[in-house]
């Protein structure tokens, strides 16, 4: 007995082109964000979860550490035997 192997070669093509069809373009999502990035980095924004814990942080300019504390808290950790490299 001998099979035509043409019909299933039409097939497949077709199968493919209809399957792609369905598959349609996902939406561009566009995220408003109440926050400015003043790093010059990437904001990343995503979708809130309900069972998320809430979390207030304050609203704090950040400064940097006057360089004789630094240096102050670099050697009291080099004393207790830790290491910044």
């Amino acid at each position: 007995m001998t099979y035509n192997a043409r019909p299933a070669l039409t097939l497949v093509p077709a199968l493919a082109l209809a399957l792609a069809a369905c598959a349609g373009e996902e939406e561009e999502r566009n995220y408003e964000v109440d926050a400015e990035d003043l790093s010059g980095g990437e904001l990343q924004v995503r979708e809130p979860d309900p069972n998320e814990v809430p979390v207030d942080v304050p609203e704090v300019e950040m400064t940097n550490v006057p360089p004789e504390e630094a240096e102050a808290m670099e050697q009291g950790a080099m004393e207790q035997g830790a290491s910044y490299e």
